[in-house]
């Protein structure tokens, strides 16, 4: 199971990893960055989704309907 983690930084900043979790305990995190800004870090949350993404395979194609 991943999960997005959001923690306040030293120097007050917002720091997001993506934590990886088994029987219970976190086994990897992915530090994603961090960011000062409420905008930054809605960008680093939304990279962080694509991290937690890869390599699964979407239940629809819909590929081909993005297709112009």
């Amino acid at each position: 199971m991943a999960y997005i983690r959001k923690f306040k930084t030293s120097s007050g900043a917002t720091g997001v990893q993506v934590c990886y979790k088994e029987q219970g305990k976190v086994v990897r995190t992915v530090h994603v960055g961090s960011a000062s800004s409420e905008t930054g870090v809605e960008k680093l949350v939304k990279k962080a989704r694509g991290i937690m993404d890869e390599g699964k395979n979407p239940l629809f194609n819909l590929d081909r309907f993005n297709k112009k």
